[in-house]
């Protein structure tokens, strides 16, 4: 798989050299279990208490508020579905938006059948959620509000500092899917007034399979796992101790090196992007121009078809996507594109290009050559 461009950061990075370190002792020279008292299950405690206080350093938490999961779809469910049967009794109202998560949308969907009430906040054509739409849809049965940091597929970043702060005026739960945020952008769970916030290793140069959920201090959740007494009894289960470690890791690696990453992936994404929207006619950016996570390329292409876009592509030798990985190949339109206004055929000619620290500007160049060249071949193929 040498000389491949891979720009689906978004979808997923590759796990370091020093996160893998850090876990490789705990598929062999260290097998205990977490919870065992032996000398081999103290040391595996004692890395998951280490890589607790790694995550709680990054978002600004206690450790104590760390609990693991198995990813940041879990994270979002345990969140979701743990608060609202926890809170059901004094409401039974969710406000979250049209642009979430198919892991938080999804599980609105589900709650809605089983008899709760759900509003979806639109966005604007930035795929902005405006904090007096959220302002607007509370309740007196309004139990949480959940809006994600980072849209994973346009790259929007919303204003949860407001939202929060709106949630917690009205003594309401406010949950954040930050998955695509952090390792992006600076993150603080006190300044966006979070009490719950989900994140995922494998976003920032960690393990797949592995998340964690951000649950402020008091704040009341249900588990969805029940066992023996792990994570504090909320998520029971043997604690996937070289995951968690790796996790712990990348995260610390990736506050460190945040404002600088955050720099040049940024200036690769506007080379990446005006390049491609000066070399093809009717080529339009998706999403906001400021605003918006410093790796994320999205655009549009007029009388293109995007899977075919993507399948040429990956013959040229670079990783895309049409969109969120979570959607891709199912053959459903992004409902985050339909969302911010675009037709069904403007949909299908999206194009999302996300840049990794390990990227250059000459796999740049070479992807704004070769995307050019595919979009103008595809369009004289079909030329009617």
């Amino acid at each position: 798989m040498k000389n491949r461009i891979y720009l689906d950061h978004a979808a997923t990075t590759p796990v370091s050299k020093a996160v893998l370190d850090v876990m490789l002792p705990f598929f062999t020279e260290c097998p205990g279990n977490a919870s065992a008292v032996y000398a081999t299950g103290r040391e595996a405690r004692k890395a998951v208490e280490n890589a607790r206080k790694q995550v709680a350093a990054t978002i600004g938490a206690e450790p104590h508020e760390i609990l693991f999961t198995g990813g940041g779809s879990e994270s979002d469910n345990l969140a979701v579905k743990g608060t609202a049967y926890a809170l059901r009794e004094k409401g039974r109202h969710i406000i979250t938006t049209a642009v979430e998560h198919p892991a938080v949308l999804n599980t609105c969907r589900w709650l809605e059948k089983q008899g709760f009430q759900v509003t979806y906040a639109e966005p604007d054509r930035d795929g902005y959620i405006d904090p007096e739409q959220i302002r607007r849809a509370i309740r007196e049965d309004t139990v949480l509000i959940s809006v994600m940091a980072a849209n994973n597929e346009i790259g929007t970043l919303e204003p949860v500092a407001e939202i929060g702060r709106i949630a917690k005026e009205n003594g309401i739960v406010f949950h954040t899917d930050a998955v695509q945020a952090v390792g992006a952008v600076p993150v603080d769970v006190s300044v966006w007034s979070a009490d719950l916030l989900s994140l995922s290793a494998h976003k920032f140069g960690g393990p797949k399979g592995v998340g964690a959920l951000y649950v402020r201090k008091g704040t009341r959740i249900d588990p969805l796992i029940h066992g023996g007494e792990q994570e504090r009894g909320l998520r029971a289960g043997t604690e996937n101790t070289a995951g968690i470690a790796g996790l712990g890791k990348a995260v610390e690696d990736a506050a460190v090196g945040l404002a600088e990453n955050a720099e040049r992936t940024a200036r690769l994404r506007d080379r990446l992007t005006e390049g491609i929207l000066n070399a093809v006619p009717y080529s339009f950016l998706n999403g906001p121009k400021d605003r918006r996570l410093p790796n994320n390329c999205s655009v549009r292409f007029d009388r293109i078809d995007g899977e075919a876009l993507l399948l040429r592509l990956d013959l040229a030798g670079i990783a895309a996507s049409a969109g969120s990985a979570c959607t891709a190949g199912s053959q459903k339109i992004s409902h985050v594109l339909r969302a911010i206004g675009l037709s069904e055929d403007q949909a299908k000619g999206s194009l999302r290009l996300t840049v990794g620290p390990e990227n250059t500007e000459a796999e740049i160049d070479e992807t704004v050559r070769t995307v050019a060249e595919i979009v103008l071949d595809l369009r004289n193929l079909f030329r009617p």
